[in-house]
């Protein structure tokens, strides 16, 4: 399956906002509604690095099978080519930063 560069247009969220972009890194914060989720994918070369600002994030990971509860504070660390899943796991809004890198972004997304 072929990546994309820009996912935005692949699932609705709430708000989305860039904090830093440089070569090789960035840094998105989300917010997601108890009824949203960012759908199963993963990325060929970077690790994202989940930080929890407010709310509750539920990610379903595979390869192996996982499944991490996050609360304000928290961080998960997901590596290259890992399929994951992040859901809301609250019953209010869950605002969450991704660091995303070292290397060229893609996001692959798997059905």
């Amino acid at each position: 399956m072929q990546g994309v560069k820009d996912s935005s247009a692949l699932y609705e969220v709430e708000r989305r906002a860039r904090h830093a972009e440089r070569p090789g890194f960035r840094i998105n914060e989300l917010q997601i509604s108890p009824k949203q989720q960012v759908p199963w994918h993963f990325h060929t070369n970077i690790q994202d690095t989940f930080y929890v600002l407010e709310g509750e994030l539920r990610l379903f990971l595979r390869e192996p099978k996982e499944d991490v509860r996050l609360r304000p504070g928290e961080t998960y660390s997901v590596r290259p080519g890992r399929p994951h899943l992040v859901t809301n796991a609250g019953q209010s809004s869950a605002t969450f930063l991704v660091l995303q890198g070292m290397g060229e972004y893609d996001y692959v997304p798997l059905t």
